[in-house]
């Protein structure tokens, strides 16, 4: 059983910051990739940003040059730092890990529970 807690969300003005985290825990041997999500209302949830276990990054273009992820694996942990906020970065943001629970096991996707960003204008 993995279980990942989101954290960080809230209401912000635009041009305001807010740093999104995401804590795994359970039955995990090792992190492949973690990954931010967003779902704005009415909207496909898309993916964000995304850091692999080598510390390699993607961002979405929507993103790029505000958004910063990062992680810390001593935790579990990952971060989304948002910055310049926009009020088009308005959604539910949902933290995504891809994992194994053992040293044999495939590879699996598990989610947060979602925490809502609203950025006013």
């Amino acid at each position: 059983q993995v279980q990942l807690v989101e954290s960080g969300g809230g209401l912000v003005q635009a041009g305001g910051s807010l740093k999104l985290s995401c804590a795994a825990s359970g039955s995990i041997f090792s992190i492949n990739a973690m990954q931010w999500y967003r779902q704005a209302p009415g909207k496909q949830r898309a993916l964000v940003a995304s850091i692999t276990s080598g510390g390699s990054t993607y961002y979405a273009d929507s993103v790029k040059g505000r958004f910063t992820i990062s992680r810390d694996n001593a935790k579990n942990t990952v971060y989304l730092q948002m910055n310049s906020l926009k009020p088009e970065d308005t959604a539910v943001y949902y933290c995504y890990v891809v994992l194994r629970t053992s040293y044999d096991s495939s590879d699996r996707g598990s989610w947060g529970q979602g925490t809502q960003v609203t950025v006013s204008s």
